[in-house]
């Protein structure tokens, strides 16, 4: 047996061993991609998406309309739609909403769909050599931005327990009605440990939430159901490793819906307009109870999860993107 020293490559990501962490990334196949696409060569682009339009009609991700042609069967919309689907789902979280919004049209895409997809192919072109990167333990104890960026953030102040690295955190949001076309709003969640994302989700909600506080319900449960696996997987390999459990505390999942959080903390849901919410509710309220999760208030400007739920302007966007952990090989020392 030889050994080969550090890992470098796995199962197509590439690895980066640096001084105070690793970073995670797919530059060759990001490169490679945009050549397969003609793309290599595109104007860049500092966000993934436009900004959507509040009216439905002007909408450059509605359905495709009467009157509008499905793109000629030479355009490899589909072969790009999943190509992209592979990056978001290793690496690159920050296009996962714009996939996700521009996948639901791959039985009908049109020439404005197409356009989308070129968008997200140029704000790659400006970062190809970006992933995700994990810092070692002693960079998390020693760095005391971790704390004030906390504070900054609206977040609770961090014990020393809390900067470790192994703590998990997670964010949930939902984009109420994000496709007016249908009547469906949109969830997303993040978790990180170590300030970087391990786990991440954008998904249209397959139920009609009837309010802003029910969508925030469905995507609170979608998040809790993947914070109770993520800590039995946290739990599994630590215990393996012989390293002491840090899954005895509950899981902090961070929410900017302020009805919502409040019917965690009271424990029942009241009146009318939200009596119908109850199952998924109830579940979430369970796992509080049994001190799985805490669910918290983040202010709306500071839920990195806004990633997931919606197209947001460059100086959201990319504070955003710094919070979860995203960072440039270019720029590590």
């Amino acid at each position: 047996m030889k050994d080969l020293g550090k890992t470098r490559f796995c199962l197509g990501l590439e690895l980066e061993h640096r001084r105070d962490g690793i970073l995670i990334h797919q530059s060759a196949y990001t490169q490679k991609m945009l050549r397969r696409f003609n793309t290599d060569k595109i104007k860049p682009s500092s966000t993934p998406m436009v900004v959507r339009s509040l009216d439905p009609k002007k909408d450059p991700f509605r359905p495709k309309d009467d009157d509008e042609e499905v793109l000629e069967a030479e355009v490899p919309y589909l072969s790009a739609i999943g190509a992209l689907l592979y990056l978001a789902q290793c690496t690159r979280p920050d296009i996962s909403f714009a996939v996700n919004l521009l996948a639901r049209y791959s039985s009908a895409p049109t020439r404005r769909h197409w356009t989308g997809v070129k968008d997200i192919f140029r704000y790659l072109s400006s970062t190809i050599d970006m992933g995700l990167f994990y810092p070692y333990r002693k960079k998390m104890d020693s760095d005391p931005s971790n704390v004030r960026n906390a504070t900054h953030s609206g977040l609770r102040s961090l014990s020393p327990s809390q900067n470790d690295i192994s703590v998990l955190e997670g964010f949930a949001d939902a984009g109420y009605l994000s496709d007016p076309h249908k009547g469906r709003s949109q969830t997303g969640y993040v978790f990180t440990m170590g300030k970087t994302a391990i786990s991440w989700r954008s998904t249209k909600q397959t139920l009609v939430a009837t309010s802003s506080n029910h969508a925030e319900i469905i995507a609170l449960h979608e998040a809790v159901r993947e914070c109770i696996w993520l800590r039995s997987i946290v739990t599994h390999v630590r215990s393996n490793c012989g390293l002491k459990s840090t899954t005895d505390e509950p899981t902090s999942i961070y929410e900017d819906n302020a009805a919502c959080i409040e019917q965690m903390k009271q424990g029942y849901i009241k009146g009318d307009n939200t009596k119908h919410i109850s199952p998924k509710f109830f579940y979430n309220q369970q796992q509080q109870k049994l001190l799985k999760i805490k669910v918290n208030q983040v202010r709306s400007e500071d839920n990195v999860a806004d990633l997931f739920t919606k197209s947001l302007p460059k100086s959201t966007f990319e504070k955003h993107v710094a919070r979860i952990g995203l960072r440039k090989l270019s720029e590590l020392p």
